[in-house]
């Protein structure tokens, strides 16, 4: 039996890294640049490479040593990543709208990363203490309801 969206968030561990990131534009034209320089990045980093463009995610710092070397790059940041500690099927539909729309209920902009096993987003850094507040509201709220 499948378990229910509620008893997934109920059982979920948010985790908030203490790192600034930054989320970058590279240009296709730098994709051999970044191939070689992104695939060095430590956890947590995401790069995805694109019809348009190599979209990368990784912390502040990292960035800041490697932007010289990617001109006509775009970024924005600084930005907070959750991570949401539960392994999710990949069949679980609702999961992060039923938390995204809790954000959104605040005004909370949010850039989402989907992995194979875990779902994480990133938040501007001047939201991310409120952000974390109201997911850990969420996650009591579906204790309860359990």
């Amino acid at each position: 039996m499948r378990e229910s969206v509620r008893e997934l968030i109920a059982k979920m561990r948010l985790i908030l890294y203490p790192e600034d990131y930054t989320v970058v534009s590279i240009p296709r034209s730098n994709e051999i640049d970044a191939r070689s320089f992104l695939c060095g990045l430590k956890p947590f980093s995401s790069v995805t490479f694109d019809e348009a463009e190599v979209s990368a995610v990784l912390r502040t710092k990292e960035w800041r040593r490697l932007k010289s070397c990617f001109a006509g790059s775009s970024e924005e940041g600084p930005y907070r990543l959750f991570t949401f500690d539960i392994i999710l099927d990949l069949s679980v539909v609702g999961f992060l709208n039923a938390i995204l729309k809790r954000l959104a209920e605040e005004e909370i902009s949010i850039y989402a990363i989907s992995t194979f096993l875990r779902d994480h987003i990133l938040v501007k850094k001047e939201d991310a203490v409120k952000a974390s507040e109201i997911l850990q509201n969420l996650i009591e709220q579906c204790k309860r309801l359990n």
